[in-house]
């Protein structure tokens, strides 16, 4: 198909996307079931207890998941460790050829790949297509950066001596066994993505996935085994933060992190990562309280659509979801009863169903946070424009529905501080754009924001907001729908321990450190 699939691209595929994701859907529920194991070494092994895992869509039982113990977990590191010195060694082109090998077969794969992830996270047909067809992308655009870069391999001027010849070079080397720890919103796309930077840089990987999604993980170490990874150079164990995730960090064989997931236990893993005899290169992308700008001069038409694209896509359950907006009094009202309208127009189902565009949260427990939150939003002056209810009749009886909610709150409700990674979206009217930026900016995390108005409010917005990718008048998504290649996806303030992009032309050195090499003649 010469159709470009990305978040912007998805919301009108063509008709043979729906036919084969169809199929795909069909031929994975007829293999559901079984046992998945861990990857260490390059050889499938059984682990020390199971996850029995169950869709949030209605209840079927996926599969059993091997999750694994500290032996297992140290077995792991190790084997990175026994296979690290040969992988750096290995040819800088050869390492690209794989994880353009990667991409091919990911492309070979997609639909099934998505059909596993509507099944495992609940998202619906288009966006679990896209996030298999964006792992591709890392794997493609990592390589090509990567040689485009010639390598991080660069000759230096001589030193201007007279008697003597000395040659300067600067070159970027592995660090050596890199964890990855990957959410569950996400579980396929940022567990690769760093893994694609590492592996292409010459470092080892030793991956964890959520407990709510072992599958995607299982799924990459599958794709890197059928590509020709050697055998170490990759390895998957499953299991809970508090056991398997402080194995791997407590570990003195691990080089460096990269982790995805909430500002807490991100701060502490940078914490932990800076507290050894040396510091350890910790990437963390720690989420966001996005904010959305809406003036009294936007096309409130656009600035509907992308708020609501942005606030309920997958749940709320996005880093980037849209979750405060701060929207001009005089137009506050309108804005409002077009937002309504957008939320009533969803359709609320088994995501894995062409016509559903809004699928289950993750879990029970997520449930159980938005009846929390729902309450809170009906005090300290808060109350609920639409939705605030679960949905539990008919087909949503066994499954983990919640309807998309509405709120306007004053600028002080406590809410308007809180990550809540579902779909709820707060409104805030204020009296003009400089007061709406200002308390857009009150917040610990700058992950991305967007604004709708004219092109002084943009130049005023651009110029002050303190966030790192930002979205202009995007009915596409108001603050979500980065892809690699098209926009790099950075975070300021609390949502990273870096400054620089998922994607971007920065990324791949984070995974290497410097050499300065000066040889006399």
């Amino acid at each position: 198909m010469s159709f470009k699939l990305t978040y912007s691209t998805m919301f009108n595929p063509p008709p043979e996307m729906h036919e084969r994701y169809d199929a795909a859907v069909l031929k994975v529920r007829q293999d559901l079931g079984r046992r998945h194991p861990l990857f260490i070494d390059g050889v499938d092994v059984v682990g020390y207890d199971v996850i029995r895992k169950c869709s949030p869509i209605d209840g079927t039982h996926l599969g059993d998941f091997d999750t694994a113990d500290l032996a297992q977990v140290s077995a792991g590191v190790e084997a990175a460790a026994r296979a690290f010195p040969a992988w750096r060694r290995m040819a800088p082109s050869e390492r690209v050829r794989l994880s353009r090998r990667v991409a091919d077969l990911i492309d070979a794969r997609v639909y099934d790949l998505a059909a596993i992830l509507s099944l495992e996270v609940g998202k619906n047909r288009l966006e679990a297509l896209a996030e298999a067809a964006e792992v591709a992308d890392f794997f493609r655009g990592y390589a090509d950066e990567y040689e485009r870069s010639n390598y991080y391999d660069h000759v230096l001027p001589d030193d201007p001596l007279t008697d003597w010849r000395s040659h300067n070079r600067s070159v970027l080397k592995p660090h050596g066994v890199w964890a990855v720890v990957a959410p569950f919103n996400f579980p396929f796309a940022l567990a690769a993505g760093p893994t694609a930077a590492a592996l292409v840089t010459g470092n080892t990987v030793v991956a964890k996935g959520a407990s709510d999604t072992p599958w995607a993980v299982r799924l990459l170490a599958e794709l890197l085994r059928d590509a020709g990874y050697p055998a170490g150079v990759f390895n998957f164990v499953a299991g809970s933060g508090e056991t398997v995730g402080n194995a791997l960090i407590n570990d003195n064989r691990i080089a460096g992190v990269t982790f995805t997931g909430s500002y807490e236990v991100g701060m502490d893993l940078s914490r932990r990562m800076s507290a050894g005899t040396w510091v350890r290169p910790c990437i963390t992308e720690m989420g966001g309280k996005n904010a959305v700008v809406v003036t009294s001069s936007a096309d409130l038409d656009r600035a509907a659509t992308g708020i609501a694209r942005s606030a309920f896509g997958l749940g709320g359950q996005k880093c980037s979801a849209a979750s405060r907006v701060y929207v001009a009094e005089d137009v506050a009202p309108e804005l409002e009863r077009r937002l309504i309208a957008e939320a009533q127009a969803l359709q609320i189902g088994d995501p894995t169903r062409k016509d559903a565009s809004l699928g289950p949260v993750i879990s029970a427990r997520a449930v159980n946070q938005y009846e929390e939150y729902i309450n809170h939003l009906n005090a300290d002056g808060g109350h609920i424009l639409f939705g605030g209810h679960r949905l539990t009749d008919g087909h949503f009886a066994n499954g983990c529905y919640v309807s998309p909610t509405i709120a306007r709150a004053p600028k002080d409700h406590p809410l308007f501080a809180v990550e809540m990674f579902l779909p709820i979206v707060m409104v805030c009217v204020v009296s003009g754009l400089e007061e709406a930026v200002a308390l857009a900016n009150a917040s610990p995390l700058g992950l991305t924001a967007g604004v709708y108005g004219s092109s002084t409010d943009v130049e005023y917005f651009l110029d002050h907001i303190e966030a790192g990718t930002l979205y202009v008048n995007r009915p596409q998504g108001a603050t979500t729908g980065a892809w690699p290649g098209y926009q790099a996806f950075s975070g300021w303030k609390g949502s990273t321990s870096t400054g620089k992009a998922i994607g971007s032309f920065y990324y791949l050195p984070l995974y290497l450190r410097e050499q300065s090499q000066t040889v006399v003649e």
